[in-house]
């Protein structure tokens, strides 16, 4: 039976430094030959590279885009030009997420297990920057640097492949690596939102085949988060409840929309799901982010991801193209006590050959429409293996 999801009485809201990680992992912080930092991951300290030379030859950091803000919604746009040149599906012996050989320089100049870089073609970064607060109004015609940071990180050495069919163990580090840099990328000065993600699939646009995520740290809040957290505080300041500790105990009483289960974490279906596959999977406790989970909250947190990965990928004769979308409390008062780590996959995919297209109704107005019902995805995926 899955735990208790969090104690029901409210906290004391945060005033907002990042809270440390609740665990460690053995992990080396090198620079590459443009002075971006590429930090390595392993299970243990010895497997670590001890020095670590880029020979490519040095040359000035890209990036230094621009962010304005829309003045008739508040939303952040980032100005981002120079990544019209970035690297576009290469052949695999060009890969620049494999390790480097002879004759074939790449992004990362060393064996590894997992490892984390900033990104050559970031949409923010690579300077830091303070943004004013959510509710001051726009200011029409001023635009600010796109500070921030951008990272990629690469699961496998393998350039085949993908998180579901990596070992548990692989993807164990994969979510502890990621909580290693929610942490060090919430420390970083006027970072207001850490969000880990994956594209996975040319339907979903990207841009190399070899299997890895990215990090965003932004220097506000994007528009998502700031509804869903504003609704979370409106939730516990008229229940004293969290409305993830409600959401989850409805489901768990449901059971409708419930793909699989465990002691610490659950997988479901949302009730109000927008796109024709979409998962929600939530640890029990009220956490604000990836740093704060215990140990054996990650493992089965990896466990249970590669487990909804898999059920997707089973679904089809080919691989479901997906967005896995790591929901993280934001860095503001009065924001980040009510808001749940979670982590929400969605794919556009409707049928064997068919994807669902953001049209008029969604992509203008917002307002979606369901080709498929929450109940029926929910036993489609329980089926699948």
């Amino acid at each position: 039976m899955p735990s208790s999801p969090n104690s029901r009485r409210r906290s004391p809201v945060s005033t907002v430094s990042f809270e440390p990680a609740a665990l460690t992992v053995p992990h080396a912080a090198h620079r590459l030959f443009d002075g971006r930092e590429i930090v390595f991951f392993a299970r243990e300290e010895a497997d670590l590279p001890s020095a670590v030379v880029d020979p490519r030859a040095p040359e000035e950091r890209a990036g230094h885009g621009e962010l304005r803000q829309d003045p008739l919604t508040g939303d952040w746009i980032a100005m981002a030009t120079h990544r019209q040149n970035r690297t576009h599906l290469p052949p695999a012996d060009q890969c620049p997420l494999c390790p480097s050989a002879p004759g074939r320089e790449s992004e990362i100049p060393a064996d590894f297990q997992v490892v984390a870089f900033e990104n050559r073609f970031p949409s923010l970064g690579p300077d830091l920057v303070d943004l004013p607060d959510p509710d001051q109004p726009p200011e029409i015609g001023r635009s600010y640097p796109a500070g921030g940071r951008c990272e990629v990180l690469v699961y496998t050495p393998e350039h085949q492949g993908s998180l579901a069919q990596l070992e548990p163990e692989e993807v164990q580090l994969v979510l502890r690596a990621l909580a290693q840099r929610t942490a060090a990328l919430s420390a970083l000065p006027g970072i207001r939102q850490v969000f880990p993600f994956e594209n996975r699939g040319e339907q979903i646009g990207t841009t190399l085949h070899h299997p890895h995520g990215q990090i965003y740290a932004y220097p506000y809040v994007t528009p998502t988060t700031l509804k869903t957290a504003r609704r979370a505080v409106e939730h516990l300041d008229r229940t004293g409840r969290t409305l993830h500790h409600d959401l989850l105990d409805q489901e768990l009483s449901d059971g409708a929309r419930v793909v699989v289960a465990g002691d610490h974490v659950t997988a479901y279906v949302p009730w109000a799901a927008r796109w024709p596959l979409e998962v929600h999977v939530v640890p029990h406790r009220h956490v604000a982010d990836l740093a704060a989970l215990s140990g054996d909250e990650l493992d089965e947190l990896a466990v249970i991801q590669r487990d909804v990965l898999a059920r997707l990928d089973a679904l089809y004769s080919t691989p479901t193209p997906y967005i896995s979308a790591w929901h993280q409390a934001p860095l503001v008062p009065g924001l980040r006590d009510a808001a749940r780590l979670h982590l929400q996959i969605v794919s556009p995919r409707r049928a064997e050959n068919k994807l669902k297209y953001l049209a008029g109704s969604e992509a203008a107005m917002g307002a979606f429409i369901g080709d498929v019902s929450p109940e029926e995805t929910a036993q489609r995926l329980r089926d699948a293996l």
